[in-house]
């Protein structure tokens, strides 16, 4: 027996081994995207590592993802020029540092989701375990359930294993999202097990006490009915995640009349149940600096400087477009809306195709839509998981390019190729063919 037949299992079994290692560093990276109770974070030292890493392993950015980098790089760069606007530099550089880290890690997650698909699993499930134990710290924290639990609150909100309750609640989102999807589509045996996480993330969602948390997970889950609905043509699909759906709010409203019966649940869920706060209409509040801050953009296109405008005014800009503006300028401003912008398109034109990966991309992108929304009253710059968002989408546009690829090469005619003993020598138009055909099966 000749060697070959003794290397090919050993190849195939440090294949393997060597998916499995991918694997279990991409899930661990996603996990401790849950516990960002300080920074450094332990995500941000472990994911450093990993970008730097990783493509010693062969990882290669795809062409389809390239304006992803591009445009992330470009709204740093916007940052760069804005710092110059400013006379004391303080902690610019590693707020900027920060920026361009989280841009990185946007570009690694659309990277290995594009050369392999099957991550978007071990992603999704690494999210749901890290959310279920932030959420369970939280409502333990709100409830002050054993001593030194309230290092997991804040402003007397659950705050998770995070500095605010605010970026809390709406990390919570994409799982819980996720697990609705699973509850609407699996199967009823299923229900059960899934049932039990999404009602422990739903319940750090609203023990975060935040409006906008609230908000992105109506509007998500709405958007992810709507696309399932209008996805199947079948009509017991259909009839069954309406039915579902009906089941769901009216679970949902019934832990609702519960919860608020627990002592200074009910006063604290109508205090921020108000669409305004008086930090919001006060004469400096979050709506007169969007005034301000405006009109500050026009005089001052290259910005003010990354933070400044939260020295100057006490609170930050607690928006995304006008922290772009202050924060990197109008190249920056330019830049993260033409990055949304083609990523809300490119995902859309994708969205609803029959695909592996199209449940992943599907809840990813609702969760996204809503995040954005969210941006509009609150500054979503240096969320972790609103970068794993942008990977995620971008991970999807190279697989559908390949996928599609896939379906013109076999549906391609055979090209006859002469037979070099009778003497023919291809012509130039044979020869260009023989070239694409090698290079297009070569993967380039």
């Amino acid at each position: 027996m000749s060697a070959t037949a003794y290397e090919l299992p050993a190849a195939a079994v440090n294949a393997k081994l060597i998916a499995l290692i991918a694997s279990g560093a991409v899930f661990l990276g996603v996990f401790l995207s849950g516990f960002v109770i300080a920074e450094p974070a332990p995500y941000d030292l472990y994911m450093i590592g990993l970008i730097v890493v990783w493509p010693l392993f062969g990882m290669r950015i795809q062409r389809a993802a390239v304006p992803l980098l591009v445009l992330l790089v470009i709204m740093n760069i916007g940052g760069m020029i804005s710092m110059t606007q400013m006379s004391d530099l303080a902690g610019t550089p590693l707020y900027l540092a920060v920026s361009l880290f989280l841009a990185l890690t946007a570009v690694f997650f659309a990277s290995v989701t594009a050369v392999q698909p099957s991550l978007y699993r071990v992603i999704f499930v690494a999210y749901v375990v890290s959310a279920v134990l932030t959420s369970l710290v939280g409502i333990a924290g709100y409830f002050h359930a054993f001593p030194g639990a309230e290092i997991f609150t804040k402003y007397d909100r659950a705050a998770g294993a995070f500095q605010d309750p605010n970026v809390f609640g709406p990390f919570l989102v994409l799982p819980g999202i996720y697990l609705l999807y699973l509850l609407l589509t699996g199967s009823v045996a299923r229900m059960p097990l899934l049932a039990m996480p999404l009602l422990i993330i739903t319940a750090g969602i609203f023990f975060s006490f935040s409006r906008g948390a609230w908000g992105m997970f109506a509007v998500s889950a709405i958007l992810l009915t709507g696309a399932l609905f209008l996805q199947s043509a079948s009509g017991k699909f259909r009839l069954r995640v309406v039915v579902m759906t009906i089941a769901a709010v009216g679970l949902l409203v019934i832990a609702m009349i519960v919860i608020l019966q627990l002592p200074g649940v009910a006063e604290m869920f109508s205090n921020r149940a108000q669409l305004e706060q008086s930090y919001d209409t006060a004469r400096l509040g979050r709506f007169a600096r969007y005034t301000i801050g405006f009109q500050m953009a026009l005089e001052h296109p290259f910005g003010i400087g990354p933070l400044v405008f939260g020295k100057m005014f006490g609170e930050d800009t607690h928006d995304i477009w006008l922290k772009m503006l202050m924060d990197y300028g109008w190249l920056g401003f330019v830049s993260f809306l033409t990055l949304t912008c083609w990523t809300i398109a490119a995902g859309f034109r994708i969205l609803l195709r029959d695909r592996p990966w199209q449940p992943y991309l599907l809840c990813a992108y609702v969760a996204f839509i809503g995040n954005i929304g969210l941006g509009t009253f609150i500054d979503i710059d240096h969320w972790r998981h609103v970068y794993l968002l942008l990977g995620l989408i971008w991970g999807a546009i190279p697989l559908e390019y390949r996928h599609q690829w896939q379906l013109r090469a076999a549906q391609r005619p055979a090209i006859p190729v002469a037979v070099a003993s009778a003497g023919q020598q291809p012509n130039s138009v044979d020869r260009t063919r023989s070239i694409t055909i090698h290079r297009d099966r070569s993967g380039v």
